[in-house]
């Protein structure tokens, strides 16, 4: 009997596997840690808030500076990402964050957290597009929802870390310093080190690697030179012409309303799901790590499914809404309903991250290239400022009524803005042949 010849393996899937291997782990774990710097403080929260005198006001509003400082330097740091390199800029983001991450181990008034936290926005700023921005140049779109969802489920893997990890080092006291003080350290450092480790081993573009062959460089280009074709053409260059491409102001304004909403309640969810559940500091831990396995298998379905059906908008659609009616059955349900609550709470954290996942894989497919550095950092610019935002006002309420359930209600209402906004950016695609 004669056996067939195995078909080896197509550029395409080459090029694929070799570029996921060589870039998706350690951006990855740039990622990983860059979220855990940003809402380590919701752990830190409860303690660090009595030890300092800290009421829900003060660290609502330093909560969200971060984001403010973020959005404010989200475009200018895009543009310097575009003189300087991805890799040398992405660097020089960790090693400042990771350094400014730490120092929050120093604050002792409200006016050092707001400081520190305004500067660690500022220092991470244009992280994210700039990295959306990168990928960009390796995947091209049939494969690049999944290259996304593998490098945006990193947050949630930092869930499942800070869940486990943090009460542990909450209960430290070592060498005088308060647990919420070793929090902050041991989560902060490991950023310089991995940006070191992108100063050294991140590639620049596929045509100045060596790990790829001509074939496989070749499909790279090919690909994403079809799809620049066929895209919106751009009217004018520069920075103020991509600011006022009408896509920018769209999607920018979806992110403010479900980023915004998610990170407002992300900020607060050790606390809410110990008022509306009754569970201590350990238990919370495990069900925020459940939560953000669920969240990994809602990314990636995300990603996988958007790919398949070879346009964004369904997931866009179906998630949000999913996440609106989970806002609402949470403030149902956030007095002597517990079961009722946690499993809002699951459903919320599987949904959401298909959410912002199929808003950041529209604007490779929806933004002109000319404009695209400039105009992810835009709508990133939007969405960061929606986390300024909300997180204050939350805060504000909660101080005013002494409970979250009209928080929640503001956030689903906040969800349902976002939906009517993916009806319109769909109408737009559709109406311009765009998917």
């Amino acid at each position: 009997m004669v056996q067939k010849s195995a078909v080896p393996p197509s550029p395409a899937q080459t090029a694929v596997a070799r570029v996921s291997w060589r870039i998706l782990p350690l951006i990855g774990a740039g990622y990983l840690v860059s979220y855990m710097d940003r809402v380590n403080i919701s752990f830190a929260a409860a303690r660090m808030n009595a030890d300092l005198g800290f009421g829900a006001t003060v660290y609502g509003f330093g909560g969200g500076l971060f984001f403010l400082a973020y959005a404010l330097f989200e475009v200018p740091s895009n543009v310097a990402l575009e003189r300087f390199g991805a890799r040398r800029w992405l660097a020089r983001i960790m090693i400042t964050w990771g350094i400014l991450a730490a120092a929050m181990m120093l604050v002792r008034t409200p006016w050092q957290f707001y400081g520190l936290r305004f500067l660690l926005g500022m220092a991470e700023a244009g992280f994210f597009p700039g990295v959306i921005c990168y990928l960009a140049l390796w995947f091209p779109r049939s494969v690049r929802g999944t290259a996304i969802s593998r490098f945006y489920l990193t947050p949630s893997l930092a869930g499942i870390v800070m869940g486990v990890v943090s009460p542990w080092l909450l209960s430290l006291g070592w060498f005088g310093l308060k647990g919420w003080q070793w929090l902050f350290v041991i989560q902060g450092l490991p950023a310089v080190a991995i940006g070191l480790m992108v100063l050294a081993f991140l590639p620049d573009a596929p045509d100045r690697v060596a790990w790829l062959n001509n074939a496989e460089k070749g499909w790279i280009a090919a690909q994403l030179a079809t799809e620049e074709a066929v895209l919106e053409p751009a009217e004018g260059h520069g920075v103020i012409a991509a600011l006022r491409h009408p896509l920018v102001w769209r999607l920018g304004l979806f992110g403010f309303f479900t980023i915004g909403a998610y990170l407002t309640f992300a900020l607060s969810a050790p606390q809410l799901l110990a008022e509306a559940t009754g569970l201590g500091t350990a238990q919370v831990g495990l069900l925020t790590s459940l939560a953000s396995v669920l969240a990994i298998f809602g990314m990636l379905l995300g990603g996988v499914v958007s790919d398949r059906r070879g346009e964004r908008f369904s997931t866009m659609l179906a998630s949000t809404g999913a996440v609106l009616i989970c806002y609402i059955a949470m403030a149902a349900l956030m007095q002597g309903h517990a079961a009722g609550f946690i499993a809002a709470y699951l459903v919320f954290n599987f949904a959401w991250p298909m959410v912002t996942l199929s808003n950041v894989m529209s604007w490779p497919d929806l933004l002109p290239r000319r404009h695209f550095a400039v105009g992810s950092a835009a709508i990133n610019t939007l969405s960061q400022l929606g986390a300024f935002v909300l997180p204050s006002a939350w805060g504000v309420v909660r101080d005013g009524t002494g409970t979250f359930r009209a928080g929640l209600i503001g956030l689903a209402l906040s969800s349902t803005i976002a939906f009517g906004l993916a009806l319109i950016t769909r109408a737009h695609a559709r109406a311009r042949a765009i998917r």
